[in-house]
């Protein structure tokens, strides 16, 4: 016999095992859609579209879609790997079936996806009373943060246009509950819009912010204890009027461009008047500063507003002024939040780029294209990766502890929702046994063993 040589040990191929589940991991979703709810609130909610003799469930098949784009997938048929997998994901609706479905709930347009975010809200609440400490409020306060973000198309797709990067797709603006440092995030708003939606157009971050308001549990709506986060794109006259017209129950932390007057005020602060600004991680370091502006520079603006500048040395390839006092890159935002620190209020805005993660994470779940041709199909296949979205970050939510609740959804498919098992049927019931040898196997069956202490609701 032929010695093999090299780096990889030879092991040969065959087929026909039936005791082998692929993507066994992906129970943990299942078992978080089980424990909050989820298949119940969408199953309900989608009832006046099932017709009397319906095989599947409309709620199941739109589910079985999220699931699979929580395992990777970004397009309708990759609802065949859970097709595969019955003793996992039971009876799985074929891909003409799931294709209608899409088509008859673009046709009801705003009815179909009123009624989809009503399940969602409804659920998420449930989650946080579950999650207990791990919900994400911190300080009493919920942080939303706002953000677009480019979608690229390779087909001439309805509302695919010329982006301002110079690309061809679309411009969805998107919202993002902030789990802090401790946890991740998850979705609360989605709004697609053609590739040349402008990024400071006020009518669509009013839009999102009152589609996130909606998915937030009714105490986070007012006192203020939601704070509203957003870029440059957020700052202008007409959108931070509107926040301060709903002051008793909001607050924002808003960046802004610097404009010629913005510029000025800066040239006239007393050098006596920076402070050393605190980097992400709360350290100071030498580098950057922070100071408030006042006087005319808020004339036009809503009572109340505080204007923060930051100066620090640039890094390479910043835009700079050619006035700009030793060379600093300036960056200012707005917020109408009392009594902080400037610096502490600094921090607090700069922690908006974790809304960067959440974006890198939705592309990675079904948001790296839209695989549908209609403006309307594609607004369902956004909330169906938002509800994907949302399970993935609710199940380390409810059952991961340690530094695996930080754990992005492409780090939670490599190691725990793509693991196999074997399926024993023992007494009429049916276990999933996972490999000894696999290092994230005690993970898995932790995690299981906390969502199945979770009462059904209901």
């Amino acid at each position: 016999m032929r010695k093999r040589i090299g780096s990889y040990p030879c092991v040969r191929v065959q087929g026909g095992s039936s005791r082998a589940v692929s993507q066994a991991g992906a129970v943990l979703l299942v078992e978080t859609v089980r424990a909050c709810g989820l298949d119940q609130a969408i199953s309900a909610a989608l009832a006046p579209w099932r017709k009397p003799r319906a095989v599947h469930d409309p709620g199941k098949v739109l589910l079985d879609l999220a699931l699979a784009v929580g395992l990777g997938g970004d397009c309708l048929a990759d609802v065949a790997v859970l097709r595969a997998e019955p003793a996992v994901f039971g009876p799985v609706a074929s891909d003409p079936a799931v294709s209608r479905l899409i088509a008859v709930l673009a046709a009801a347009g705003a009815t179909a996806l009123s009624a989809l975010r009503r399940a969602r809200a409804q659920v998420r609440e449930r989650v946080w009373e579950l999650a207990g400490e791990a919900a994400p409020d911190t300080g009493g306060q919920v942080t939303v943060d706002l953000d677009g973000v480019l979608v690229i198309a390779h087909s001439d797709k309805q509302d695919a246009t010329a982006t301002w990067k110079k690309t061809f797709g679309h411009h969805p603006l998107v919202a993002f509950v902030d789990h802090g440092s401790s946890g991740s995030g998850e979705p609360v708003a989605g709004l697609l819009r053609p590739g040349n939606a402008g990024s400071s157009t006020a009518a669509g971050h009013i839009t999102v912010t009152r589609l996130a308001l909606a998915q937030l549990p009714k105490q986070y709506r007012r006192g203020r204890r939601t704070l509203i986060r957003t870029d440059s794109g957020g700052g202008t006259h007409e959108f931070v009027n509107w926040l301060t017209a709903r002051g008793r129950w909001l607050s924002y932390s808003a960046g802004m461009v610097i404009t010629d007057a913005v510029h000025q005020a800066v040239l006239r602060i007393p050098a006596t008047a920076w402070t050393p600004a605190p980097e992400p991680d709360g350290e100071i370091r030498d580098g950057a500063w922070v100071a408030e502006l006042c006087g005319d520079v808020l004339d036009g603006w809503p009572k109340g507003m505080r204007l923060i500048v930051r100066k620090e040395r640039p890094h390479p390839g910043a835009r700079l002024r050619f006035t700009t006092p030793d060379g600093m890159r300036l960056t200012c935002f707005a917020t109408n939040t009392p009594g902080q620190t400037i610096t502490a209020l600094k921090l607090r805005h700069r922690q908006r780029a974790r809304c960067e993660d959440r974006i890198r994470a939705a592309r990675t779940t079904g948001l790296r294209n839209l695989p549908l041709h209609r403006v309307a199909q594609n607004q369902l296949w956004l909330e169906t990766v938002q509800t994907a979205l949302d399970l993935l970050a609710w199940m380390p939510m409810l059952a991961l502890t340690g530094p695996a609740r930080l754990w992005e959804p492409k780090r939670l498919r490599m190691r725990l929702l793509s693991a196999a098992a074997q399926l024993v049927t023992t007494g009429r019931r049916h276990f999933l046994r996972f490999a000894r040898h696999w290092p994230w196997t005690g993970l898995i069956t932790s995690a299981h063993q906390r969502l199945h202490t979770i009462p059904s609701p209901g």
